[in-house]
């Protein structure tokens, strides 16, 4: 579902609502604890692939969200904490990703690969 397209049927994910950030936050509560993606992948889940910087944007306006958006599980493509001077300190997102058991060196998620969480597979009909 893109920033105006049509409503995607998913059993884990029903969208109901037509704001862009509101199905990000949706997304972005799925992600299981240990876990990351990238703004890029929720983008492209909801068919706005060019969209990645407006998921940006939804992580940076997510803090205060009831129910809570663990924004801390999504980074860059390559697994970087681009989005950490947005938390309450310069450590707060690798803090909360460790917590989860994700290792982070030097601002970036290691083994990577093995830890994404990918909505397009994950959330697939």
């Amino acid at each position: 579902m893109g920033i105006k397209g049509t409503k995607k049927e998913n059993p884990k994910l029903k969208i109901q609502n037509n704001d862009f950030f509101v199905q990000v936050y949706q997304v972005v509560r799925l992600i299981p604890k240990g876990r990351v993606t990238s703004y890029g992948a929720i983008a492209k889940y909801l068919s706005s692939p060019k969209a990645s910087r407006s998921v940006g944007y939804a992580m940076n306006a997510a803090h205060g969200q009831k129910p809570t958006v663990p924004a801390h599980r999504v980074v860059n493509r390559n697994g970087l904490l681009t989005g950490k001077h947005h938390f309450s300190s310069p450590d707060a997102m690798q803090v909360l990703l460790e917590k989860e058991g994700v290792k982070v060196k030097s601002d970036q998620v290691v083994n990577f690969d093995a830890l994404f969480w990918d909505p397009t597979l994950e959330l697939a009909l």
